[in-house]
């Protein structure tokens, strides 16, 4: 933050502001629309595409913004953007097409939706913020390797808890203590909930219900935690992680030191987890591991404890306020707050909510049928099982008792859709064992895209 503030204050001295645009209008979308318009000094939020145009227009016009001009054709939005004029429009691609833009912030949480927003701003040079785990825990992995091909960043967004948490993880890193586990901290967890028992919660927050029971019934933080093990190589212990849960209120510091197998912690890769209850929340947390004795004794002064494990913790997460830093990182130092490492290492698998029959459309994530669970990839691979974000629209073949995982033996798929496209390509590329190959295979698939 102190390098990015420095130079947004000179992009702003110099009147050079970094151009972004955003996709999505909604709850999220309006926050970062506030954010950027009044309170970020060097960077402009020029253009705003959603499905309704009046949530665009809202977005703006929340934010004081209020002489807008609706565009639906490149040389439009690009004669507003040179002429400093604000954009309003319901086609997305035009965004992701245009000249004059550096980056684009995605905030639907739509899977097939984002992915091509995503892919399609990345072909066009754009660098890409993603507010949309789903999108990130089902193709991030083939995306980066595209936005890489292409000179660009893909990243998750700083503010949301995976951002905030890979925040800490490098910091803890770069103390030179070994990170073992990166935590998340929940209020709560029913994998049960629906939009109808959120309904009131979401009303009473101007959210979407399927976007607020995604959160209650774990898909959400599966995702989250999926692309921080994608981030960082780690796994996760066990499907679904083992989320403890503490009476709420529980310090941090009294909870963690003895709720996760120590054998979890220190052999291999590392871990990603969560656990329910514990204050300060909704926080991020990483523990970690030191080796050598003097350091050991230092941490123990300045009050980490004895060890083995030592935490570290961030109390909050804010969201839509530290967006518009993800974007300066990406545009102005090439950094990414949270973007894959390689191949996936943890996916985030459809399990029923209920029992299933035969016949059913399965709805979306966060609505009646399904919940996500963590899983390991190679486990997901061998066992064939079906990512939650490629689930909706999919037919049932048999029937599914409740709390089944679900495979791709189980569906029948939607035909013609991006984001199965690149699964595909994603398992090919990543089961390519030499670089040379990958890169053959790359560049067959980025002329295939064109």
């Amino acid at each position: 933050m102190i390098l990015v503030d420095t130079a947004l204050a000179k992009r702003h001295a110099e009147n050079n502001p970094i151009r972004v645009a955003m996709v999505g209008a909604g709850f999220m979308g309006r926050g970062i629309a506030l954010q950027i318009c009044k309170y970020v000094q060097g960077m402009e939020l020029v253009a705003i595409a959603n499905r309704k145009i009046e949530k665009a227009k809202q977005a703006y016009n929340e934010a004081d913004v209020l002489d807008l001009q609706e565009v639906n054709n490149i040389s439009q939005l690009e004669d507003n953007i040179r002429n400093g004029r604000y954009s309003i429009t319901d086609d997305a691609m035009l965004l992701c097409e245009a000249e004059g833009i550096d980056a684009i912030i995605e905030v639907t949480g739509a899977v097939e939706f984002g992915t091509n927003v995503a892919l399609k701003a990345v072909q066009n040079g754009k660098h890409i913020i993603m507010m949309n785990a789903e999108v990130d825990g089902t193709v991030g992995p083939i995306l980066k390797v595209y936005a890489d091909k292409a000179g660009v960043v893909f990243t998750n967004a700083d503010g949301d808890q995976p951002g905030v948490e890979m925040n800490l993880y490098r910091f803890v890193k770069g103390l030179g203590v070994k990170p073992v586990l990166c935590g998340n901290i929940k209020g709560l967890h029913d994998p049960y909930r629906n939009p109808t028992t959120q309904e009131g919660f979401a009303k009473k927050w101007g959210q979407n219900p399927s976007m607020v029971t995604s959160f209650a019934d774990g898909s959400k933080i599966s995702f989250e935690q999926a692309i921080v093990a994608n981030g960082t190589g780690m796994r996760v212990a066990k499907r679904g992680m083992h989320g403890p849960s503490v009476p709420s209120g529980t310090p941090l510091k009294e909870a963690v030191q003895n709720l996760y197998p120590l054998e979890d912690l220190i052999e291999g890769p590392g871990i990603v987890d969560y656990i329910v209850g514990a204050e300060p929340g909704p926080g991020v947390f990483v523990l970690g591991t030191h080796d050598h004795p003097t350091q050991q004794h230092y941490l123990n002064l300045y009050k980490l404890g004895e060890g083995p494990l030592y935490l570290f913790y961030t109390p909050y997460h804010l969201c839509h306020f530290e967006v518009p830093s993800t974007v300066a990182r990406a545009v102005l130092f090439n950094d990414a707050a949270l973007t894959p490492i390689g191949k996936p290492y943890v996916e985030v698998v459809a399990t029923a909510k209920t029992d299933l029959k035969a016949g059913q459309v399965i709805d979306g994530i966060g609505h009646y049928m399904t919940y996500g669970l963590c899983e390991n990839a190679d486990t997901t691979a061998a066992e064939n099982l079906l990512p939650i974000g490629v689930a909706e629209g999919c037919v049932l073949k048999r029937d599914i008792p409740k709390d089944q995982v679900l495979t791709y033996d189980d569906v029948v798929l939607p035909e013609g859709r991006l984001v199965d496209k690149l699964r595909q390509e994603q398992a090919g590329y990543f089961a390519t064992p030499d670089s040379a190959s990958r890169e053959n295979v790359l560049s067959q698939l980025v002329a295939s895209s064109v």
